[in-house]
């Protein structure tokens, strides 16, 4: 949808959403989070009986501790299983959760650990009877799986390098305690009944700094109305919410693609000085409804260190109050942005929730998509080694032998959004073993993967995703080794950072891609140009459905227009310096809209 398009909207829609601010109607669903006894409710009920799997209800439910109940959609009759997934601020996973999850996973799972784009890991397979085994084994293995789905804030990024320099570590504690600050109240003890029979003892932790913010939740705009619930409210929020932290000119969380995004500043000692904040970014759209978009985010300004905490709290209260609670497909923040503007955005901020000083952004270095592959010095005596994972799947060998090495060594992990691995805290000492083992199961160069895989995302598609129109992570390796020798063929030795789904929610975040390809039908695909390699600008739909076995043919006139005509630029860019009827031009003209 066009910029124009997107201005009309905000005309006729202004102050006319549904949301909990003007009262308006809401969907039942609505009704029925408030019902719950916050999130318990009929989920408890259902975990005790025999049935195979749960009902529509409790799998509404079930999203906010972590889990999405799946049909393998290849077998005959209904194979039901669950999906489970982490929350782990950062990517950050200690060598004993680690193991925990590789046993449980070959015990109680299909024998696959998935590392999302969201730096958390997901188990697939388990069955319904087995599921409070696995989420308790999680958290009494220093684990959690609070808030990872569901209608409330989501896990928390940060650039997964554990660098003991810079602004590094002050971003991996915001980000932490940004998780910490917005995990839910009440829930967490109905978590915690659920899972490990009440235990208390595996609460949260926060920092004193993060409690006295969230005792700051029952003053004004902030105040939910419930006192047992003060950020979130009994219906928690419209959608999802997600949050990113990085240091300046690291963009390797995909800044622009979340509802906030900070850049973190530091003083000389290394401490938090500020943040320069993006606000209302989002990934997800459906095919055939201009009304739905993907979205970068908007520059909101710089924030103090010392007032991070409360403007994160009132982004999300805003959210709350005035995200569209009837329509949930335009429930995510940025069609508040969208349809409200940012000028209204930051009025409405100041007036009802946010009244610290909200200045001009800082000026930051030019943004990179970091990935940390290979090795790295972490601090003195210390390594670090990144891992290439593409779409994130561990299996087999390879699975079995990163569980011995981290077992042996007892190395933390830290799982990056580009699905990839870092192990983390190898002693100089144990560096050249560490390294021998790594090349045994196939990890002989980890800096050097193929230039297509190395920054390629692919979601997980068919045949568990519910929402899947056709494959993405099973038939990933082959597009991209079909557009390498393409490539090959034409004397382009430049790499095209490419992304693949299997539907247009976006789990991958294809709209930042240079090239994507959106699934819209079985083997079909929508075919999006034009993102940047330092995830700056959103690419554009130039197809509606592309057969997968004509790929090479539509993308052949593409490439040989950037090699002849940008030899020293990126795919991306030379599709921008195109106009959009030059490329349609490029492309045959039975596929074009």
């Amino acid at each position: 949808m066009t910029e124009e398009a997107h201005r009309s909207i905000k005309k006729e829609s202004k102050r006319d959403v549904p949301c909990i601010a003007n009262g308006a109607e809401k969907i039942k669903f609505e009704d029925f989070k408030a019902e719950s006894k916050y999130l318990e409710h009929p989920l408890l009920k259902e975990l005790k009986n025999d049935a195979d799997h749960f009902t529509n209800d409790a799998v509404q439910l079930l999203k906010f501790h972590g889990s999405y109940q799946q049909d393998n959609r290849e077998t005959k009759g209904k194979d039901w299983q669950l999906m489970l997934r982490l929350r782990s601020p950062g990517g950050k996973i200690h060598p004993d959760l680690f193991v925990a999850l590789d046993n449980l996973s070959n015990e109680l799972g299909n024998g696959t650990l998935r590392a999302t784009t969201r730096q958390a890991f997901q188990m697939h397979g388990i069955r319904k009877e087995n599921l409070k085994e696995v989420i308790g084994t999680i958290i009494k293995s220093m684990g959690s799986t609070l808030a990872a789905c569901g209608d409330i804030n989501r896990n928390v990024m940060a650039p997964a390098a554990p660098f003991e320099n810079g602004s590094y570590p002050a971003v991996r504690s915001l980000a932490n305690d940004i998780a910490d600050l917005l995990s839910p109240v009440t829930a967490e003890g109905t978590y915690l009944d659920l899972w490990v029979d009440g235990d208390l003892s595996y609460m949260i932790k926060p920092s004193k700094d993060v409690q006295k913010a969230r005792g700051r939740q029952r003053i004004n705009g902030l105040f939910s109305g419930d006192k047992n619930e003060p950020l979130y409210g009994k219906t928690y929020l419209p959608r999802k919410f997600k949050c990113a932290v990085t240091a300046p000119g690291d963009n390797s969380v995909d800044l622009l693609t979340h509802d906030i995004g900070l850049v973190v500043f530091t003083k000389a000692n290394g401490k938090l000085k500020g943040c320069n904040v993006y606000v209302g970014g989002g990934m997800g759209r459906t095919h055939n409804l201009d009304e739905t978009f993907a979205r970068i985010a908007d520059p909101l300004g710089y924030v103090k260190g010392e007032d991070i905490f409360d403007l994160v709290q009132a982004i999300l209260a805003l959210q709350r109050d005035y995200g569209n609670r009837k329509t949930r497909r335009l429930a995510r923040m940025k069609y508040v942005l969208n349809d409200m503007g940012l000028e209204w955005f930051v009025n409405e901020l100041k007036t009802k929730y946010f009244s610290k000083p909200i200045e001009p952004l800082k000026l930051e270095p030019k943004m990179k998509l970091e990935d940390y592959l290979g090795w790295h010095q972490q601090s003195k005596g210390l390594w670090f080694v990144g891992l290439p994972l593409l779409s994130g799947r561990l299996s087999g060998a390879i699975k079995d032998g990163l569980r011995a090495i981290v077992d042996r060594y007892k190395l933390e992990i830290r799982l990056t959004p580009n699905q990839d691995i870092l192990l983390c805290n190898i002693g100089s000492h144990q560096k050249a073993s560490v390294k021998n083992q790594l090349t045994q199961i196939g990890f002989g160069t980890p800096s050097d993967p193929n230039p297509l895989q190395r920054h390629g995302l692919a979601c997980p598609a068919l045949p568990l995703c519910g929402l899947a129109l056709t494959e993405a992570e099973r038939t990933f390796p082959e597009i991209l080794n079909r557009i390498y020798l393409q490539l090959q063929a034409l004397s382009i030795s430049k790499p095209i950072l490419i992304r693949m789904t299997g539907c247009p929610n976006g789990c991958a975040r294809p709209y930042m891609a240079e090239l994507a390809l959106v699934g819209s039908g079985k083997d079909q695909y929508q075919l999006w140009l034009g993102g940047s390699r330092n995830l700056q600008r959103l690419a554009k739909p130039f197809i509606q459905r592309v057969h997968i076995d004509n790929l090479e043919k539509v993308l052949e006139p593409l490439f040989l227009s950037w090699k002849t005509r940008s030899r020293y630029i990126s795919f991306g860019d030379h599709i921008d310096n195109l106009d959009d009827q030059a490329i349609k031009d490029l492309l045959s003209p039975e596929q074009t809209p």
